[in-house]
């Protein structure tokens, strides 16, 4: 038989992930330069954007792989167009991590592209396609950082500065959270292959529930405070501290009034 490629307009980035980059350009510029009358307006408008730019590159990493795999159906849905409306539900995708972001500062996974794991041959090949999108949260989560952990930090807005740090903070959130094996998630998803098929059996009906099941734990107090240590452990080797991740979620949160007094040491 013979494999063929995915035709050229299913390559075709979307124009509205462009206008999703464009946008966090813009409101990026805005905070930088203190063109907005409320810098939390920008801030949020630069992090949810760059939230949902980041879901897109996460879910393309995960067509783009299986693709490589051996799964050409990946471009006839429209998983490599980056187009957030093509993974999945609009609201399970977008809408409801949004949400998760602004009530808690937590970046949960949303979204997801569809594999048909026939096509695929080898348990190494389905482990890094589901891999493959929590480690593209994880490199995000290093460029955003690199001023950070480069000491390039000496010239730039204070404001800026801890809107990157929350965004980098989003990012490594999603990482960790995705990489949990909780059916459902990616990091279930690397293991499974490795499963005995009565294992899978007994894990497959809680798939549809695990991202409420993490959501659930993290609300108890205990679980939730070992979390957050250990983000701000990690964010800490990127030299980002907890103070800019705060003062980046009180920009952020623009309804509840813009910050004052804010200080970061060393800026």
């Amino acid at each position: 038989m013979t494999r063929t490629s995915p035709h050229p307009e299913h390559h075709r980035i979307s124009p509205v992930f462009l206008g999703l980059v464009a946008l966090m350009g813009i409101s990026g510029w805005a905070v930088w330069s203190g063109w907005a009358e409320v810098t939390g307006i920008a801030v949020f408008f630069f992090v949810v954007s760059g939230w949902i730019v980041s879901l897109c590159l996460h879910e393309y990493a995960h067509a783009r792989t299986a693709l490589r795999a051996g799964d050409i159906s990946v471009g006839a849905k429209g998983y490599l167009t980056l187009n957030p409306l093509k993974y999945t539900h609009a609201l399970l995708s977008i809408v409801l991590p949004v949400i998760f972001v602004i009530m808690g500062g937590i970046g949960l996974p949303g979204g997801a592209v569809y594999i048909e794991h026939g096509r695929i041959h080898g348990r190494w090949k389905h482990s890094l396609i589901s891999a493959s999108g929590p480690l593209t949260n994880a490199l995000f989560a290093a460029l955003l950082t690199a001023p950070f952990w480069l000491d390039a930090m000496g010239d730039v807005p204070v404001a800026f500065r801890c809107a990157l740090a929350f965004l980098a903070l989003l990012q490594v959130t999603a990482a960790i959270l995705n990489f949990l094996p909780v059916p459902g998630l990616d990091g279930y998803g690397v293991i499974e292959p490795w499963l005995s098929p009565a294992l899978r059996r007994q894990a497959e009906p809680l798939a549809p529930f695990g991202l409420l099941l993490v959501f659930g734990i993290l609300w108890i107090p205990s679980v939730n405070g070992v979390f957050w240590d250990v983000i701000d452990a990690i964010l800490r080797v990127m030299d980002v501290s907890d103070l800019e991740t705060y003062w980046g979620q009180e920009y952020f949160r623009f309804w509840q009034g813009e910050p004052q007094n804010v200080f970061i040491p060393g800026s």
